[in-house]
């Protein structure tokens, strides 16, 4: 069969089970991060400070490994250009994290503070310009001065004046950065024509996304500081929300116009059981979040609602998106009542815990797949997933995970 065939064989796979129908077996679509990398013998470390090293990693694993839709190296992030505009709230490997092959972390704060709500609200622009980007990137702190609003006329004489030696120097750090992360882009789409044309693999993603609720709540005020505002001050959460999604929809429409790869992956974080209560997530986390979805499949794009954490009560909400236009991919859920209740609505995928691959037996990852089946298989409108991210898992548990895929998931 030659390469080409097989690709759209892959590409008709995951197609149909988005529709709701059934394919010919379960697409294994397994979220990559890290994975490869420990699979291929190299630290995160060595692939960050040269990304060109995860090639042979991918390389690897996509011979060992044939998913129906695939992770390029995209979660290795370039740590030069990361070095260049002193990124705060990022540790990995070689900057604030001791051990080569320790996973990166995330470093909550307010990025906002609590009475700034009037001022993002009025111009988010602006805001993100001359407060979050100074904040988040240590060099960048000339861009605090960078105020353009009153540029016209002459006003452009104040404006330009601003441009001391601390702007030039963000300027010229932001430049470096950018000429990094440019070769680091072709580098990426380079080895996405490897993945098509050698690997027969589809291209897992056209973009990402979060829910508004989440940006506000992650990279602006922080987790303790959006708990406060919901009781302190709804109001500006509600109208700050909604300004996020309004630019959140109009700029992944226009990054998704010539991505090769129709899925947008949705990263949720703070619409879990246990963060917020039923009568918060519908006022607070959903209108904007299924606004956001609704608007992709307009433009026949395809939410993949990445549903980290548990979900068990939202399921009523996730019924209200357009049918067989949408993916859920579930961290932690009943995934047979999310097959009943979500079964004539959209395609759903995950739940095959993470803490399996990494301390459990070949033994129990099987037994785990063949009762995921029993209860997800029937009708199709189901893929293979792990309910999170792959780092460190065994390799021996991986491979017993994709044998098991195949031999239990076909019609």
């Amino acid at each position: 069969m030659s390469n080409n065939t097989e690709y759209q064989k892959k590409v008709k796979r995951v197609s149909n089970c988005v529709k709701l129908k059934e394919p010919d077996r379960v697409p294994f679509i397994p979220v990559l991060e890290a994975f490869p990398v420990y699979y291929g013998g190299k630290t995160i470390k060595e692939c960050m400070y040269d990304y060109t090293k995860t090639e042979s990693c991918f390389d690897k694993f996509f011979g060992d490994f044939k998913p129906d839709l695939g992770w390029d190296p995209i979660m290795i992030f370039p740590a030069q250009a990361l070095e260049k505009i002193g990124i705060n709230w990022f540790r990995w490997p070689g900057r604030g994290i001791d051990g080569d092959n320790i996973m990166y972390q995330y470093i909550e704060d307010e990025y906002m503070k609590e009475d700034e709500y009037p001022e993002a609200i009025r111009d988010m622009s602006d805001f993100m310009n001359r407060k979050w980007i100074p904040r988040s990137f240590s060099a960048m702190r000339g861009f605090e001065k960078l105020y353009t609003r009153n540029a016209m006329w002459f006003g452009f004489l104040g404006t330009f004046a601003a441009f001391d030696d601390e702007v030039i120097n963000s300027m010229q750090s932001a430049a470096d950065a950018a000429k990094i992360i440019n070769e680091w882009f072709s580098y990426l789409g380079d080895y996405r024509q490897k993945m098509r044309n050698q690997f027969s693999t589809p291209l897992a993603y056209g973009g990402f996304a979060y829910a508004p609720f989440d940006m506000l709540g992650d990279s602006l005020r922080g987790t303790e500081g959006i708990l406060t505002d919901l009781y302190d001050q709804p109001e500006n959460v509600l109208s700050l929300v909604e300004k996020i999604a309004d630019y959140a929809i109009e700029d992944t429409l226009r990054a998704a116009e010539n991505s090769e790869s129709p899925y947008i992956w949705f990263w949720l974080h703070k619409g879990v059981d246990s963060f917020m209560s039923d009568d918060m997530y519908k006022k607070f986390y959903w209108p904007t979040l299924q606004r956001y979805i609704v608007a992709l499949t307009e433009k026949n794009l395809v939410p993949v609602v990445y549903c980290e954490g548990s979900y068990n009560t939202r399921l009523d909400y996730l019924k209200d998106v357009p049918v067989g236009k949408v993916i859920y991919d579930f961290e932690d859920i009943d995934m047979a009542k999310a097959k009943k209740e979500l079964k004539d609505i959209a395609c759903i995928a995950g739940n095959m815990p993470n803490y399996l691959l990494s301390y459990g037996t070949p033994g129990e990852i099987v037994e785990y797949i063949k009762r995921l089946f029993g209860e997800c298989m029937d009708g199709g409108g189901f893929m293979f997933d792990t309910g999170a991210l792959v780092d460190d898992a065994k390799f021996e548990n991986f491979a017993a995970m994709y044998e098991a895929v195949d031999k239990y998931g076909r019609y």
